[in-house]
């Protein structure tokens, strides 16, 4: 099943801003366009940010402001997955009388797959189920944020210069004539709210605020460091107590050395995001605002619209030797789908990885509506299409097997064809305007697109 286990082996040509070949399944199909579409010739909108743990949505201001990490909810260091909070009675002096004890319920972190505990790390346990874990500071926030602050104000001064070369450059092809007849050189110099260059006569970096230019102070070497501990190349390694490139890489500001040393970080955000075509700017897929909803409110999928070629038998292949390919053909859409196989032309110019020469039927080939409730309906009749058994195997409901001849024409590697498949579809889901009078409605189009398949290796 080469849209499932072996998708790589049935590609589909996307012919948008550079030419990539993927599997249908991977693709999307524009209906304003009535053209394929890849992930690299969409948009990606962000449509809003969530917690995979507690499922919190969280607007993207606030996911901003938190590092696109969840308050609540943390992951195990050691192994990555989803800490847990656990309650468990310790005992607790009473405030009455010291000598005696009570049962008082308290809380940690436990992580159900390595047995990693906050405990491990010294972390105090908390009186109740939510928030407020100890977090190590890292000793240089401080100059991390003057750094940032330092190279913001340097982008927003490299900005003004831009807008300031862009309106000199503008007033330069302005007349003189022209634009003191008409006071235009006063318009531009007054400040509008809302304009683009409003207030560039007298730029600055904030405008009404007072500016403070900030200094950073260059990072001095030190020509003596500290010294080795004595024992740092005889003490013996204890494994399990050194950590992996993996723990340290995702500890970043910390970069622990000791297992000791890693405490609990805070969960990730997942996004939901939409698809939107750059031709035409049509959303392509478009999810569901709710985290707890896997439905989408838009998504044209090309496998929902575009007939899928599938390799059901390959023969053994040998070099310039003609072998018959059984393929399949699956009608997404209810309609009667027309399609039309022809071989690549000498020359063509999307024809680039073929290893083989195919020939293929020119016979029009017509698949049957999906019809859902067909399979389960034993009263239906089946439809005579009157097949040529040379060329079409077998028929079923929406789907039919065909053959194809190929004959291999390198002496190794692997064998790949491509050829061209032209079907008709009819937009269903256009935009309804009024019919005029001698038209027909709901014309079809005819659309082409470039197949690629893999065979495998030669036969030995």
């Amino acid at each position: 099943m080469a849209s499932l286990l072996q998708a790589d082996r049935v590609l589909y040509l996307v012919s948008g801003e550079k030419k990539i070949r993927s599997p249908l399944s991977q693709l999307y199909y524009c209906r304003y366009c009535s053209e394929l579409r890849s992930l690299e010739c969409v948009s990606h909108e962000v449509d809003s940010h969530y917690c995979p743990s507690c499922l919190e949505n969280m607007p993207s201001a606030e996911a901003k402001l938190k590092k696109n990490r969840c308050a609540n909810c943390f992951d195990c260091p050691c192994c990555m997955h989803t800490l847990s909070t656990r309650a468990t009675n310790i005992p607790s002096p009473l405030p009455d009388d010291p000598a005696k004890t009570t049962m008082k319920k308290a809380y940690y972190l436990a992580c159900g797959f390595c047995r990693w505990t906050s405990r491990d790390v010294g972390m105090a346990d908390k009186s109740v189920a939510s928030g407020g874990w100890q977090e190590p500071e890292n000793p240089h926030t401080q100059r991390i944020n003057k750094l940032i602050e330092y190279y913001q104000q340097l982008a927003q001064r490299e900005k003004v210069e831009r807008d300031r070369k862009k309106l000199a450059r503008r007033r330069t092809y302005m007349p003189l004539a022209y634009s003191e007849k008409y006071g235009l050189g006063t318009r531009l110099q007054r400040q509008r709210s809302g304009a683009p260059i409003s207030g560039l006569a007298g730029l600055s970096l904030k405008e009404g605020e007072d500016q403070k230019e900030i200094k950073i102070e260059p990072v001095q070497a030190l020509e003596e460091v500290e010294p080795l501990p004595e024992d740092y190349y005889t003490r013996p390694i204890n494994l399990p107590e050194v950590t992996t490139l993996r723990q340290r890489l995702l500890q970043p500001d910390f970069q622990p050395i000791g297992a000791s040393q890693l405490y609990p970080r805070h969960k990730h955000l997942l996004i939901k995001r939409s698809l939107r075509c750059r031709k035409c700017e049509h959303n392509l897929s478009k999810p569901e605002f709710n985290p707890t909803s896997i439905k989408f409110k838009i998504q044209l999928v090309a496998l929902n619209y575009i007939p899928e070629v599938r390799i059901m038998s390959i023969p053994n292949l040998r070099y310039l030797k003609e072998s018959q390919v059984l393929l399949t053909l699956t009608n997404p859409v209810e309609n009667i789908t027309h399609v039309t196989l022809r071989p690549c032309e000498e020359g063509d110019q999307d024809d680039l990885n073929s290893t083989a020469t195919v020939a293929v039927s020119p016979k029009e080939l017509l698949l049957a509506g999906k019809d859902a409730a067909a399979e389960y309906d034993e009263l239906a009749e089946p439809q005579d299409f009157q097949d040529d058994p040379d060329v079409v195997a077998f028929r079923k409901s929406n789907k039919i097997g065909i053959f194809i001849k190929v004959t291999p024409q390198c002496e190794e590697g692997e064998v790949t064809l491509s050829f061209k498949m032209r079907h008709d579809f009819r937009n269903l889901a256009a935009p309804i305007r009024p019919i005029e009078e001698g038209e027909q409605g709901n014309e079809p189009i005819w659309l082409t697109h470039h197949v690629e398949l893999s065979l495998g290796p030669l036969a030995p």
